[in-house]
């Protein structure tokens, strides 16, 4: 790459949450990677007024948990005439740039397509007319884009998550959780407006997740009647017990016929058929607002950083991209494609070819529609037949989202014709007899809260507790055990799978769902509350950084992850640490002394602040009060040290909206499986996991295959590979790292 290439980054159309944290790593990004970085500021429109500014390292510090942009956005007329792209043309030539990495919606994109394509029709026209010399026209023939897709709809075909729409969702699922609490104290019905003109994500995951009666979204269209449809569904539900109702409408919703269904509308066939009083909220702009989450931070960070590598190598006659996400990794997306892709939704939609719309937004989007459809009516009748008797019981540490999970199994399960018990106290309850029949009302509000109403033990069986184990068992008659939980948990069943042969009783389908915050279980790349933990992390950083901001303070943080560093790891992506140690790296006295004198020659500079993140066993010796006290010792006076250790307040709170989704998601898979297994006649052990996007099964009997038992931790994980993006955006004068990986779509 030529070190003299120049590169603009902008931010166009409407603001979503982590836009800063990409443009943050587009500018480090291409410092790392000896490029000159510039701001075009208030999107297009400044590159048609010519608003264009350098930026240096320490001009995008502290922005990480901001919302908005900071550099701006707006839609601009001009840049829609060929006359406004004429001057821009000309603003970024006069600073030597024809590389830009663009962060927007669709028509943001789209234009910058248009713009790209025009090029060298604009710099000829420019140099025809004397605004442009023909040598700085021959040494910039051509535009490298690179596009990032800012859009909290979460409506772009190809790539699974939008900037923008986990943060959205946090908005809209607190607000859910408030005015569900409300609406119970006087048992009233909601009808709740959400964003969303042709993507019905955020109406449907936020049902999902805030445990709504009843949705409307663009994408599927209810049927002629549906008024008495949901009507019908809300008196179910008050019946089965819940004292509250809730209805979410996609601000693009409509029937059938293609006329919109308004909340206002909702809300009057509510009260007139059931005489009640309903209450429309209309979250509007609220969910554009607000500190990104977690995710927002550290997935907008690793896009940004690829998408600068992207455009900063790209060569004459490539194709644009856009930088997306897909089997959770970074994705390189032809951006034509990907925007017409887009766009034919919402023209399959406006077409009625409800179908086509149904089938772009993928099959784990249809998956959630069919889910939900299931988890928020009650069963009018059981099932005719024999019931299958399943338990569910939580192991290991506590996670949130052990209730969201519970609460599925026990609807899903009763919806598969199961009785489903519920064990209190994990294996011991179990040993015990500890155990009783849910209903579909028992689980009633569990959707959000934190903690386990089940409770979990961390207690493995020992064997001379398996034939105790066995006769419990028997004693219950059950026919299939689902096990939500940690390392613990997975031990077990691995044991009960192990001891077959000498206890008849363990002969029935065992399935495993992940629950740990560690995120330290085979067979899945995510585990249920990881991702709770890691915005219980950030929030804290949040505030331990405001805190500093008086005074020049080293500040050494300790997370919780036993020996997997996914939680510091990630931490430090979203918070944007300086330095983050690992157990899967181990500490040496000479990196701690590389990093002592780095930060030490940093504060001298001008630094106000550093941050370095310690997983709880990245040494055994080098603890977080040794290192806290080296570099104290090493600072003579020029800056203070703290020291947080910031505890079981990372397992605490209610689950954030990732892991209820994922919560449900795992158990419906689980269910089906024991359901399968129960139809078949077959008992495997098995656990589940999210691999990619998909949820596959794994044979317990072959779990030792994939873990490293003494470490506690899988042998291969892929969060390891994310570690160059650290070094690129988080440590000024360090070597450019390697790039990450991308799939190329």
């Amino acid at each position: 790459m030529d070190v003299s290439s120049r590169l603009g980054v902008l931010t166009s159309g409407g603001d979503a949450q982590g836009m800063n944290a990409a443009v943050r790593a587009v500018v480090r990004t291409g410092l790392h990677l000896g490029a000159e970085v510039f701001a075009v500021d208030d999107g297009w429109q400044g590159a048609v007024d010519g608003r264009i500014r350098a930026l240096a390292w320490d001009d995008v510090g502290s922005i990480l948990n901001r919302g908005g942009t900071v550099i701006g956005t707006a839609r601009s007329a001009d840049f829609r005439t060929r006359p406004g792209r004429l001057r821009a043309a000309r603003n970024l030539l006069r600073r030597g740039i024809d590389r830009l990495v663009v962060v927007g919606g669709d028509g943001s994109l789209t234009g910058t397509e248009l713009f790209r394509t025009e090029w060298p029709g604009l710099l000829e026209e420019l140099v025809a007319t004397g605004e442009l010399d023909a040598a700085t026209a021959a040494a910039h023939p051509e535009l490298f884009v690179a596009g990032l897709v800012g859009s909290i709809d979460n409506d772009m075909v190809g790539t699974e998550m939008t900037i923008g729409a986990d943060s959205a969702l946090h908005r809209i699922v607190e607000a859910l959780d408030a005015i569900a609490s409300t609406a119970a104290s006087h048992q009233r019905t909601f009808v709740v407006e959400v964003m969303g003109r042709h993507c019905g994500y955020l109406a449907l995951m936020a049902a999902v997740a805030g445990g709504s009666d009843y949705v409307l979204i663009p994408e599927s269209p209810p049927a002629p009647g549906w008024e008495e449809e949901m009507v019908d569904k809300l008196r179910d539900s008050r019946a089965a017990g819940r004292r509250e109702s809730m209805v979410l409408v996609a601000e693009g919703a409509r029937d059938r016929a293609g006329a919109p269904i308004t909340a206002d509308y909702v809300r009057g066939v509510l009260q007139d058929r059931l005489s009640e009083d309903a209450r429309v909220t209309i979250l509007g702009h609220v969910q554009r607002g607000g500190a990104p989450s977690a995710y927002d931070r550290w997935m907008s960070t690793l896009l940004g950083y690829a998408a600068a590598q992207e455009v900063l190598s790209a060569e004459p006659g490539g194709e644009p991209h856009v930088v997306g996400v897909r089997h959770n990794r970074i994705t390189l997306l032809p951006l034509v494609e990907a925007v017409s892709a887009t766009r034919a939704v919402a023209t399959a939609v406006d077409a009625g070819d409800y179908a086509g719309a149904m089938t772009a937004r993928g099959s784990s989007f249809t998956e959630m529609v069919r889910t939900y459809a299931t988890m928020s009516r009650p069963p009018v009748a059981s099932a005719p037949g024999p019931r299958r008797r399943v338990a569910v019981l939580h192991a290991g540490g506590l996670a949130p989202g052990m209730n969201t999970a519970a609460r599925a199994a026990v609807r899903l399960g009763i919806d598969r014709g199961m009785t489903v018990l519920g064990v209190n106290g994990g294996f011991p309850g179990l040993i015990d007899g500890d155990v009783a029949e849910l209903a579909w009302h028992d689980v009633e509000g569990w959707v959000g809260e934190g903690g386990a109403g089940l409770g979990t033990r961390r207690a493995v069986p020992e064997v001379e507790q398996l034939y105790a184990l066995g006769r419990a068992i028997e004693r219950l008659e059950l026919d299939g055990l689902l096990i939500i939980g940690g390392f613990n948990a997975y031990l077990a069943a691995h044991r009960m799978v192990s001891e077959r042969d000498r206890y008849p009783a363990f002969q029935l389908p065992i399935v495993c769902v992940p629950a740990s915050i560690d995120n330290n279980l085979p067979g899945s790349e995510l585990s249920i509350g990881a991702d709770t933990a890691l915005n219980n992390i950030v929030e804290a950083l949040d505030k331990i950084k405001q805190s500093a901001s008086a005074a020049k303070r080293c500040f050494v943080v300790e997370t919780m992850g036993r020996r997997c560093g996914y939680l510091a790891l990630m931490a430090g992506l979203a918070a944007g640490a300086e330095r983050v140690y690992l157990p899967e790296e181990g500490m040496s006295l000479a990196e701690l002394a590389t990093d002592t004198e780095r930060m030490v020659a940093s504060f001298r500079a001008g630094r106000r602040l550093f941050l370095a993140i310690r997983n709880e066993t990245a040494s055994d010796l080098y603890t977080t009060d040794v290192l806290a006290r080296i570099f104290q010792e090493e600072g003579h006076g020029l800056y203070d040290v703290r020291q947080a250790v910031l505890g079981h307040l990372q397992q605490g709170g209610n689950p954030s909206p990732f892991d209820r989704i994922l919560a449900t998601r795992l158990v419906s898979h689980a269910i089906a499986d024991l359901a399968g297994q129960l139809e078949t006649g077959t008992a495997e052990g098995r656990y589940l996991g999210l691999v990619g996007s998909d949820v596959v099964a794994h044979p317990l009997v072959h779990m030792d295959e994939e873990v490293d038992l003494s470490a506690r931790r899988p042998r291969h994980q892929w969060w390891l590979g994310l570690r160059p993006a650290i070094e690129a955006v988080s440590r000024q004068g360090t070597p450019a790292g390697e790039a990450l990986p991308v799939l190329r779509a």
